[in-house]
């Protein structure tokens, strides 16, 4: 025959207090102090006869129960007649004070809990639908020339093709301009058509260590402009990698006569 024992689960003494008074139908400003530690004791001898552990703060509460008691077995003073002595000794404090201030504090707490608890079960019963896709509602965006092509990249080609000019002496002279962007897209253009099938070429081969600042930043803008006509197309095979530009347009050498370039 097997004998099974049910136990109830307390989340700490005060729980366990509270149990029992509720169970004895106890007002709790006059706790029978004997009675409930009686009750007490007999729940942790109980968990020591199944081998299981008794935290300490049960093991506290206890000694606690203990004192209490004690003290209320003490025999009172006597009573003194006050007519008789100029001093009046004040009543020692109801050894159960403390104890009452804290379970009246935490069935508070627990009964707010409780309504806490019903709340969440309630929430946990009502269910929201997924939000709608609304991506296709959106407008349909234009393809971009440059698409995969970072500005950042633009200017860091720029300034590697800087970093490889000689420093020259700086000298303080006025001169023309020797070549025009409308005559470097020329340039590019035809470097481009002979490339042969594709029309490729990498953006570091048209600048050499030899130019000047004035004709590599000429370059950048006459590139910028092809661009920006969609008559060439930049790209990366990697990140960090040269600059590959392709020829995409069907524009002939004089086809930029009429192109108007604000620089």
């Amino acid at each position: 025959m097997t004998v099974l024992y049910k136990l109830e689960t307390f989340e700490g003494p005060l729980d366990l207090l509270l149990h029992l008074i509720d169970k004895a139908e106890i007002d709790i400003q006059q706790i029978p102090i004997s009675t409930i530690t009686e009750q007490y004791m007999q729940y942790l001898h109980s968990l020591q006869e199944l081998e299981l552990e008794v935290t300490s703060e049960f093991l506290v509460m206890a000694a606690t129960l203990l004192a209490i008691k004690s003290k209320l077995l003490l025999p009172k003073p006597p009573v003194m007649d006050m007519d008789e002595y100029d001093f009046y000794e004040e009543e020692e404090p109801d050894p159960r004070e403390d104890l009452i201030r804290r379970l009246t504090e935490y069935r508070k707490y627990k009964s707010i809990a409780g309504l806490l608890h019903e709340k969440e079960h309630e929430r946990g019963r009502i269910y929201i639908r997924e939000p709608d896709d609304l991506a296709s509602f959106l407008p349909e965006e234009d393809s971009n020339p440059v698409e995969g092509l970072h500005v950042a990249d633009l200017v860091s080609a720029l300034q590697r093709a800087l970093m490889r000019v000689d420093r020259k002496p700086i000298v303080a002279r006025i001169r023309r301009d020797e070549i025009s962007v409308r005559d470097r897209m020329r340039e590019l253009e035809g470097a481009l058509r002979g490339a042969g099938p594709g029309g490729r070429i990498l953006f570091s081969s048209v600048l050499n260590e030899r130019m000047y600042r004035q004709e590599i930043v000429v370059t950048f803008l006459a590139v910028l402009e092809l661009m920006k006509m969609k008559q060439v197309s930049c790209y990366q095979d990697r990140l960090f990698d040269d600059i590959v530009m392709e020829w995409r347009g069907e524009t002939a050498s004089n086809g930029f006569a009429d192109v108007e370039v604000d620089y």
